[in-house]
C-alpha cells in the first residue's frame, strides 16, 4: 500500500506539476530529496505501527514527533512541561499497563515520529526553495522509487496479474493514494507558505483525536476511558508547545519594533 500511495501520488503530481529538473540549485535539491526519504520511510513505518495497534495510539505516537520538534524551536527549558504532559499522555494510552501495547508497534510509531518531524523541516524547505508543485512531485517520485522494491517483492506477482481482483486493488491503492497522499501532502505544502508554524503545528496536533474517531467510526476499534484521556494529553501538549513557542517568538520580535 505504501508503495501504491507513493506511485501513484507521484505520477499525478509529475502529470500537474510537470517539475522541471533543471534549475534548481544544490539547496533546493537537498531539501527535495531529505523530503522524498522522509515520505517512503514515514509512511512505511506508520503501516508496519498500524499492523500492531489501533489507529488513534499510532496517530497519538507519531504526533510526538511535531511535538518534540516545537519544544527544541523553542529552546526554553520550560517547554520540558509540555514533554512530560505529552509522556504521560502516551502512558495512558497502554489503558493501565503497558502489557496492553505491542513493543515493536510502538518502536515502528516513534520511527514514524521522527520521520514525520523530518517531514515537516524538509517540506518548509522544499516549499520555500521550489515554486509551485513541483518540489513536492520530485520528492514525491524519489519516495515512491525508493517504496517501490519493497512493493514488488511483497506484493509483486499479485498488483501484475492481469484479473479484476487485481485491477481492483491497483484501483483502490489510486483512489488512497489520492486521498491520502497527493491531495493532504499539496494542501500542506501550500500552508506551510502561507500559515505561522504555530497555527500549521496546531492543526496538526488535532490528528491523534481525528484518527481515534475514524479508527471508532470506521474500523470499530473502541478506547478505553484512559486511553481517550492519553490522546487528549498528547493533543493539548502539541497545543501549548506550539502556543508558547509563538509567544516566545513574538516577545523577541516586539522589542525590535
Amino acid at each position: 500500500m505504501v508503495m501504491l500511495r507513493l506511485v501513484f501520488s507521484a505520477l499525478i503530481l509529475c502529470a500537474v506539476a510537470r517539475p522541471r529538473l533543471r534549475g534548481l540549485d544544490r539547496a533546493a535539491w537537498s531539501a527535495v530529496v531529505q523530503l522524498g526519504i522522509a515520505l517512503a520511510v514515514m509512511n512505511g513505518l506508520f503501516y508496519l505501527a498500524l499492523e500492531r495497534l489501533p489507529l488513534g495510539v499510532t496517530v497519538t505516537i507519531e504526533v510526538l514527533g511535531p511535538l518534540t520538534l516545537s519544544i527544541v524551536a523553542s529552546r526554553r527549558g520550560s517547554a520540558w512541561l509540555w514533554a512530560v504532559l505529552a509522556l504521560a499522555g502516551v502512558v495512558a494510552l497502554a489503558g493501565g499497563g503497558w502489557d496492553r501495547l505491542d513493543v515493536v508497534g510502538v518502536l515502528f510509531a516513534l520511527g514514524a515520529a521522527a520521520m514525520w518531524a523530518l517531514y515537516i523541516l524538509s517540506s518548509a524547505r522544499v516549499g520555500a526553495r521550489v515554486q509551485g508543485l513541483g518540489g513536492l512531485a520530485l520528492a514525491m517520485a524519489i519516495g515512491a522509487v525508493l517504496a517501490l522494491p519493497f512493493g514488488l517483492v511483497q506484493a509483486g506477482p499479485v498488483l501484475l496479474r492481469p484479473e479484476p481482483a487485481s485491477l481492483g486493488l491497483l484501483g483502490l491503492g489510486a483512489a488512497v493514494a489520492l486521498l491520502s497522499s497527493t491531495l493532504p501532502y499539496a494542501f500542506e505544502l501550500i500552508a506551510l507558505r502561507r500559515l505561522a508554524a504555530s497555527a500549521f503545528a496546531i492543526m496538526m496536533s488535532l490528528a491523534p483525536a481525528i484518527a481515534a474517531l475514524a479508527g471508532f467510526v470506521l474500523l470499530g476499534q473502541h478506547l478505553s476511558i484512559l486511553e481517550v484521556a492519553g490522546i487528549g494529553l498528547v493533543v493539548a501538549a502539541s497545543i501549548g508547545a506550539v502556543r508558547m513557542a509563538g509567544r516566545h517568538a513574538r516577545a523577541a520580535v516586539e522589542p525590535l519594533g
